[in-house]
């Protein structure tokens, strides 16, 4: 198959093309800045559908791995997130591309974060495509995603080597399922060439549910090293602590993590399971160095 990949650049879209190109489809990567045999698009400001019609000639699938953290001046959330997935969604339903599968986020619904309202709007654009018949849309949501190049992957990692842990209470109560990239993108591969119609949305979870604080004491145990001293910072201070990551624009850990993190970030496996014909990797079997960049 022919794909055109949005967000080929960035950490899962590295990912993505290395595990479509591997299943032997044709990669178009599309991103800000063009790649060979690719396209360069402005996802900040390709918000209509005539803009997209053109670069989905000879496509037969989608997928849009686009995602941003912070909104920012120059990358606006609400137009990466909602406004140009809206037009790519619906140039596809118009040149009548059948597959598309949209990387979204576990556990937006009740969250009050642009983030979460960004993301959901998206989702809900495709899933009226998909339920009124105009294409075969699939919105995958992950937890937490580790492998090597990923923000959060190399926050957790430095963490887990630091003897000394002032962690964050959300951090602390909070239990995500981890998921591996590895795991993540063959999910993404065996959706894109699915020949029955995918499930509509289904939640990329890994094998097994633990806090934050318990993964940071499992990588720091595979790494070789002993119980790290910990404790947990009052909400004043994580609070606080927020607030001064968002003046850091390559940090993870800001305002908009911190409401992320204030519900479980879990799901059932046997989605996953039931597409991939296997189970995904549990957290201990998750590689600390040896995924493709």
């Amino acid at each position: 198959m022919r794909i055109l990949l949005c967000g080929a650049t960035g950490f899962l879209g590295r990912h993505l093309h290395h595990a479509l190109a591997q299943a032997g489809h044709t990669v178009i990567p599309a991103s800000t800045q063009r790649q060979p045999g690719g396209l360069a698009v402005d996802f900040v400001r390709d918000t209509q559908p005539a803009v997209w019609l053109p670069r989905l000639q000879g496509v037969d699938a989608v997928v849009n791995a686009v995602g941003v953290l912070r909104d920012q001046a120059v990358r606006p959330m609400w137009a990466i997130h909602a406004e140009t997935p809206h037009a790519l969604f619906d140039a596809c339903a118009q040149a009548g591309i059948r597959r598309v599968v949209h990387v979204s986020a576990l556990g937006l619904e009740g969250n009050p974060t642009q983030y979460a309202r960004s993301k959901l709007r998206a989702e809900a654009q495709l899933m009226a495509l998909t339920a009124g018949g105009a294409l075969e849309g699939v919105i995958v949501r992950p937890s937490v995603v580790f492998g090597r190049g990923g923000a959060s992957s190399e926050l957790f990692m430095m963490l887990a080597r630091s003897p000394l842990w002032l962690l964050p209470a959300p951090v602390v109560r909070t239990r995500i399922q981890p998921v591996a990239v590895t795991d993540l993108t063959a999910l993404v591969t065996a959706l894109v060439s699915m020949p029955a119609p995918p499930p509509a949305t289904i939640s990329a979870v890994g094998r097994q549910a633990l806090t934050i604080a318990a993964f940071l004491a499992l990588l720091r145990q595979r790494m070789g090293h002993g119980r790290a001293w910990q404790a947990t910072l009052p909400d004043w201070l994580t609070s606080l602590s927020a607030r001064l990551g968002d003046l850091l624009p390559i940090s993870p850990w800001c305002s908009e993590t911190l409401a992320l993190l204030s519900h479980d970030n879990v799901a059932p496996v046997t989605a996953v399971e039931q597409a991939l014909g296997r189970s995904p990797m549990s957290p201990d079997q998750f590689p600390l160095s040896d995924t493709p960049s």
